[in-house]
């Protein structure tokens, strides 16, 4: 891989991770219902779950993906489904006392998320198209590509944790809490809806 193409390898990892989708809708409600401490685990997840689908990808199953309309389709409305599915777990959440009573997404809930959200395969197989050469070690390009994702992607989704941590202790009652938390769930059901067009 030329090192000139680092700077934007990491460029694109930081506005594909940084930005609003699933993953980080996910992560700011985790921090809300379950603080910092707790949604490590699903943080942890995600970064594992981006690795496996970029090096899958790399390996050629990106290509299997983006060639077969119909295996896209079904992860989009798998994907959505598992979302509207979080957005009525998260709808009918009792305010403050959520993060008491529920239990956050763990490592390989995480993980296996990516594969059937849409928004990963389609940073996944660009980035492999984009920043792979021919003529180069695949392996080392692979590596690269996954170490330069989870050093970006990591403290974006921290960040993303921190935000809905951060609303926790800004929420005193639970009628403000119960408020945000449906505010996330609305948001979180939206996404699903932008998985299907």
């Amino acid at each position: 891989m030329d090192p000139a193409t680092l700077a934007p390898l990491a460029l694109y990892s930081f506005v594909c991770t940084a930005t609003p989708g699933p993953n980080n809708i996910m992560l700011a409600s985790s921090g809300l219902a379950f603080g910092m401490r707790r949604s490590v685990p699903h943080m942890l997840g995600i970064s594992f779950g981006c690795a496996v689908l970029l090096t899958l990808s790399g390996l050629g199953l990106g290509a299997v993906f983006t060639s077969l309309p119909a295996l896209r389709w079904a992860l989009r409305i798998a994907g959505a489904a598992y979302l509207v599915w979080l957005a009525v777990k998260l709808w009918r959440a009792n305010g403050v006392t959520m993060g008491e009573g529920g239990q956050p997404l763990n490592f390989w809930q995480g993980a296996s998320f990516q594969f059937i959200n849409p928004k990963a395969w389609a940073i996944a197989a660009p980035a492999i198209a984009t920043f792979t050469v021919a003529d180069r070690p695949l392996a080392f390009q692979l590596a690269v590509i996954v170490l330069t994702f989870a050093v970006v992607g990591l403290p974006a989704n921290i960040a993303w944790v921190a935000m809905g941590a951060g609303a926790r202790g800004l929420l005193e009652s639970e009628r403000a809490m119960t408020a945000f938390v449906r505010t996330m769930a609305v948001l979180t059901g939206l996404t699903a809806l932008l998985f299907l067009f």
